[in-house]
This record gives structure tokens, C-alpha cells and sequence, in this order.
């Protein structure tokens, strides 16, 4: 494809270093897409004949096909998937094929197709994604009113429906499509028609070659088109973010089902076992969601790392690029169903959450107690922290303290202060938007279920 300026041919090793077929092949789709709508394009402008268009089509159509069913025979020659396109098309329609490249840079051809592929790849993760939000609101909806201890510092706080918590990760995953959807936007911008560097001076009609690939907009400067790659750094966060999601709700799930909370029981379908202890059921599932989220951080810092030097306009470090997009995009498209798959088999032992939760989780209610009858809330918390240290000397529950000494904690303290004690009512307080009482999750519920229900 370049080899006219030189007189000796590329090094062997240099060769291997330098091809990028063996990992850019996955985006044939794409190069023969843009190709075929370059065709199209150069016929418009009058370069080729609309017979030459025809062959091109034909030919690249039947390119397309090989690949489609695995027919397609690779040649050590083939540097790139660029490469391997237009040598297969001249060795099918002669050489016409050596027309399609006029005007056209590998530079700007590259550029389109990983746009191309990223924007099918963004679709296929928002699915993914939305499919987890919907085992995680299945699970909300069938734990109904059930009540587990809430945890900060992962010590017990303050008791929450189950409902509640299995929401506080759908969330996340709502805000990881808003931000893919996003960066589609700006991904679905067409470099093509950029050339190498200076744009084609060939009369190339951009916006219809857009809308014929499905982009929204032209890229506004052939230089920043060629070199921009801000579009894979913006998916490489998406995708880190999502992989530390996924990592946060293994890590509950993985405490959860140890034997010290038994708050949820994985299905065998989505556990391990050990190869030397037969009692053993092990969390793998989410052990390796947990994991994979260091892989897509790294991702990010590689691609980022490759970019932060280069000068303008196109640098061979791009093609550095390619890898790190594609692997993140594969470790979500494996990892996201294993989630959903785990989430959606899980078994929640509402008898266990019930039996964890105990009267300190009310402290907080009853400083609140203290403060509707007038006493200041910083001077209610230091009272029921001496409180809450008075039982832990006697050995004793919270609301298991004699009334003398609720009434010597604070002259406020009335004989009705034992009725706070009580799980369910301290749930069914927290009724504000976005709080625990039932009846604010069912509202987040059917907030939920209206995001599902849109794409």
C-alpha cells in the first residue's frame, strides 16, 4: 500500500510489529461499510462511474460475505484490515479496486471505523447494563417490606428495607447508560473526508456520507479528526466505572453470603467450589466481577497514558488504541450477563437480615425523640451516646435499660421513650423521596421500572 517510496522491503520482525491485522480484523464490518459509502460518495462526486460504483459494491459485498462466514483467508501482507479489504477486493474485481482509495487516507478510514465500532459496542454494554437494572428491580420487588441492618464503615447503622439497598446499585448502573449515551454523541461524529491530514480536495458530499453511515454530525477540523481518540478515553471511563460498580455490589454480595452474615444464598450455577475442602461454595462469580474492574481501570490509563504526549494530527501510537477498547468491551459484554445471571438466582434470607438487626441501630431514633421534645440535637446525640456506652458496661440492649436511667440520661426522656425501640416504625419514618419507608421505595421502585422501560 506504501511501498513505492521505498527501495527494501520491511524487516520481518518490524513487520509483526508494525501489522495490526491480527487484532483490527474484528472491525471488517466497519471498513467495508465506510468503504462501500466512500464508493458511493466518489461516484456522486463523478470520480468513478456509476458502472465502476456497481463493481465496487458488488466486490465489497462479496468481501463481506467471506468474512460473514468465516471464508476469509488472510495474507501475511495484510498490515491492516484496510489492507486485507483492498487486496481481497482487487483479487475479485481487477483493478478498479485500486480507485476506492482516491482521496481517502487510512488515517481518516481508521478513525471511522473504531467510531463505527465503538457506537455498536456502547448499544450492546447499554443493553447489558439495563438487563442487570432489571434483576436488580426484580429482587426489589419480590423482598416487598423485609428489613436489613444498613451499614456504614461496614459496621451496623441504621435499618433499611432490602429493597432499599438492592436499588443503591441500580443507580449507579442508571447513571453509567446516561454517561454511554452521552459519549455516543460524541462518538457518532465523522472523521471521513479528512484524508491524512488537509481534507480531500475531491467535491465529497460529508453530511450525506454521515447520514449514510449513521453519524450525527462532520468532524469540524481534519487535523483534530484524524488524531481524535478522546471518544475511546470517554468509553474507557464509562467502562472503568461501570467495572467499579460492578466491583461494589460484588463486594456486598461477597460479605452478604459469607457464613458470619448469611444474608443471601448464590445459586450453584453461579459458585465454585474447592478442590481440597468439600464443604466449600465459593462467591467466584462475583470474586471475578469484583476483579475485572482493576483490568478496565488499566485500560483507561493505558489509553490515556498512549495520548498524552502525541503531537497533532495522526501518530502511529494510535494504534495502540484499538486493544484496550476492545478488550474493555468484551470483559463488560461476558461480565455484565454473569452479574445479572448471579443477581437474578440469588436467594435473600430475609430471616437472617431480621435476626442481625438490633436495638443500637435506634439510637439515632432516639436522639430524634429527644429533639421533638425540644433538646438541642447536638446535646440529644451526646445523651444517647452515653446511653448506648451505659448499655455496653451492662451488658445489655439499648432498650433493655432500666427507665431511671433514660430519665437521669436527660429530664426529657418520658415514660413512652421504650416505644421507639420498634424496626419497623424507625423504617416507616423515613418517608421523604429517595428514603427507606415502603412506601418511598415503592415510589423508587416505580421510578426504576420507568428507566428500564425506556432504551
Amino acid at each position: 500500500m506504501w511501498g513505492g517510496r521505498f527501495d527494501e522491503g520491511i524487516d520481518a520482525l518490524m513487520a509483526r510489529f508494525n501489522n495490526s491485522f491480527p487484532f483490527d480484523q474484528r472491525m471488517w464490518r466497519e471498513d467495508i461499510r465506510g468503504s462501500m459509502a466512500w464508493a458511493r460518495q466518489l461516484a456522486q462526486a463523478g470520480v468513478i462511474s456509476a458502472e465502476e460504483r456497481d463493481t465496487l459494491l458488488a466486490g465489497l459485498t462479496a468481501v463481506y460475505a467471506e468474512f460473514d462466514e468465516g471464508r476469509f483467508e488472510a495474507r501475511p501482507a495484510d498490515e491492516d484490515i484496510h489492507t486485507a479489504v483492498e487486496r481481497r477486493l482487487g483479487e475479485l474485481v481487477g483493478a478498479v479496486a485500486g480507485k476506492l482509495h482516491t482521496g481517502r487516507s487510512r488515517n481518516d478510514q481508521v478513525a471511522t471505523d473504531v467510531r463505527l465500532w465503538a457506537i455498536e459496542a456502547i448499544r450492546r454494554i447499554d443493553d447489558g447494563l439495563r438487563t442487570l437494572q432489571q434483576a436488580l428491580l426484580a429482587q426489589a420487588e419480590a423482598a416487598d417490606d423485609a428489613v436489613m441492618p444498613g451499614y456504614t464503615h461496614l459496621q451496623r447503622a441504621q435499618p433499611v428495607l432490602l429493597a432499599h439497598w438492592l436499588l443503591s446499585h441500580f443507580w449507579p448502573l442508571q447513571r453509567d447508560r446516561e454517561r454511554l449515551a452521552d459519549c455516543a454523541k460524541r462518538t457518532a461524529v465523522l472523521p471521513l473526508g479528512s484524508g491524512a491530514i488537509a481534507g480531500t480536495p475531491l467535491a465529497i458530499d460529508r453530511a450525506a456520507l454521515a447520514a449514510d453511515l449513521g453519524m450525527a454530525a462532520i468532524s469540524p477540523n481534519s487535523i483534530d479528526a484524524v488524531s481524535d481518540r478522546d471518544f475511546i478515553a470517554e468509553f474507557l471511563f464509562c467502562a472503568a466505572l461501570i467495572g467499579i460498580h460492578l466491583s461494589r455490589l460484588a463486594e456486598d454480595i461477597i460479605i452478604y453470603s459469607s457464613a458470619e452474615f448469611g444474608f443471601v444464598v448464590l445459586a450453584d450455577a453461579y459458585s465454585t467450589g474447592s478442590s481440597l475442602m468439600p464443604q466449600k461454595k465459593n462467591p467466584d462469580s462475583f470474586e471475578l466481577l469484583r476483579s475485572k474492574s482493576g483490568r478496565l481501570t488499566g485500560n483507561l490509563v493505558t489509553v490515556l497514558t498512549v495520548l498524552k504526549g502525541l503531537p497533532a494530527a495522526y501518530d502511529k501510537d494510535l494504534q495502540e488504541d484499538k486493544e484496550p477498547l476492545f478488550d474493555a468491551a468484551d470483559t463488560l459484554e461476558l461480565a455484565l450477563p454473569v452479574a445479572t445471571g448471579a443477581v437474578a438466582t440469588a436467594r435473600f434470607r430475609h430471616d437472617r437480615m431480621r435476626a442481625a438487626l438490633d436495638d443500637a441501630m435506634l439510637a439515632t431514633d432516639v436522639a430524634d425523640y429527644l429533639v421533638m421534645r425540644g433538646v438541642p440535637f447536638r446535646e440529644a446525640h451526646h445523651v444517647v451516646g452515653r446511653l448506648v456506652r451505659e448499655a455496653e458496661q451492662r451488658g445489655v440492649a439499648l432498650s433493655a435499660l432500666p427507665p431511671g436511667v433514660f430519665l437521669a440520661a436527660h429530664p426529657a426522656c418520658g415514660n413512652d421513650i421504650l416505644q421507639v425501640f420498634d424496626i419497623d416504625r424507625s423504617v416507616a419514618q423515613r418517608r421523604v423521596p429517595g428514603a427507606t419507608a415502603p412506601e418511598a421505595v415503592r415510589e423508587q421502585i416505580a421510578q426504576a421500572r420507568r428507566y428500564v422501560e425506556e432504551r
